[in-house]
């Protein structure tokens, strides 16, 4: 027997999940949040419109143009929420300088990686392959750079007239030794690819190898790789983010420019609001800012967690529903 079927929405259009185990006829859910809606995003297309301007300060903004003059990287802190990961995409947009490549660092990442992978288990199969069609002649596998994929810190090293903008993101989440693994790569400039580096090539020919490899991001074009290094023209805008977990070494810390995000007061929070959302959830935002504030100087709430709640509020919650928006509003040290 079929459950029934009864229409999807109650009569105030907020609940779509009843939890009565009934079946419920959704042909569409409701419009999405603005920075939850994909595919058409800035950092997906870069020729995409901005779907909302991101608001800094004049003293931010300044320290941001220092380390583009100086082409040093922009080492960015602050607390969940001031805008850090957002500070890269909006100098790319700003700039023209197309989707931001993103280093997203874990416990787990190498800068081996981020530079660029080489597929050689990929490679020894086509040797094999090729071998067996040509009756087990000795075949070195094709084309090598058919089997080596740059990552965003190699991608963005590749030489170019502009920059590309490098988003290494919660950088104090790697092992210790990275910062100062990327630190070098950063004051060189370049970076050898070593399985490229030795091919063999006729002695009396002095003409560079060139080989094609393919870099970060789903529509790039290959990129020609000269005797094994990539040296980039102009040194990529690097935006470095860190929620403060642990400090980094001097040396790493002298080469680049810190930008402490601050918290937003309260006429930056309601202009965030009206940016997001507009004008017409400003209602809804005073009548949840100031819990708002006062939790979050003591429970750390980020501003993403304020819009959610005054997307919901405004988007239909009932007001009986407090406890949705508690839910939503709750402290990222796991206190109510």
């Amino acid at each position: 027997m079929n459950p029934a079927t009864t229409p999807a929405t109650a009569p105030d259009g907020w609940q779509l999940f009843h939890g009565d185990g009934l079946r419920r006829a959704v042909t569409a859910l409701p419009a999405a949040p603005p920075w939850r809606r994909f595919g058409t995003r800035p950092d997906h297309d870069p020729d995409a419109p901005q779907p909302f301007p991101y608001r800094l300060g004049r003293a931010e903004a300044d320290i941001v143009n220092a380390a583009l003059h100086l082409r040093r990287p922009l080492l960015v802190t602050g607390r969940p929420g001031t805008g850090k990961s957002s500070l890269a995409h909006a100098v790319a947009h700003e700039l023209g300088l197309g989707a931001v490549l993103h280093w997203p660092v874990n416990s787990r990442s190498t800068l081996q990686d981020a530079l660029y992978r080489y597929d050689a288990i990929g490679r020894l199969r086509e040797s094999a392959l090729r071998s067996g069609q040509r009756d087990g002649a000795d075949d070195p596998g094709g084309d090598p750079g058919a089997f080596i994929h740059l990552g965003p810190v190699g991608t963005a090293l590749v030489p170019g007239a502009l920059p590309r903008v490098l988003l290494v993101d919660e950088l104090d989440k790697g092992d210790l030794d990275l910062p100062n693994d990327l630190l070098t790569v950063f004051e060189d400039g370049f970076f050898d690819i070593p399985e490229l580096a030795r091919l063999r090539r006729d002695p009396d020919d002095d003409a560079p190898r060139e080989v094609l490899v393919h870099p970060a991001g789903p529509d790039g074009a290959p990129v020609a790789v000269r005797d094994g290094r990539i040296t980039c023209t102009e040194f990529p805008v690097v935006v470095i983010t860190s929620n403060g977990e642990r400090e980094f070494p001097p040396a790493f810390l002298r080469r680049c420019l810190r930008l402490d995000l601050p918290d937003p007061d309260r006429d930056r929070l309601l202009d965030i609001v009206t940016t997001h959302l507009g004008s017409a959830a400003l209602p809804a935002a005073e009548a949840l800012l100031e819990e708002f504030l006062e939790r979050r100087a003591e429970g750390e709430l980020a501003t993403d967690q304020l819009l959610n709640a005054v997307f919901l509020r405004s988007g239909g919650v009932p007001a009986n529903q407090d406890h949705v928006l508690r839910a939503v509003l709750r402290s990222l040290g796991g206190t109510s």
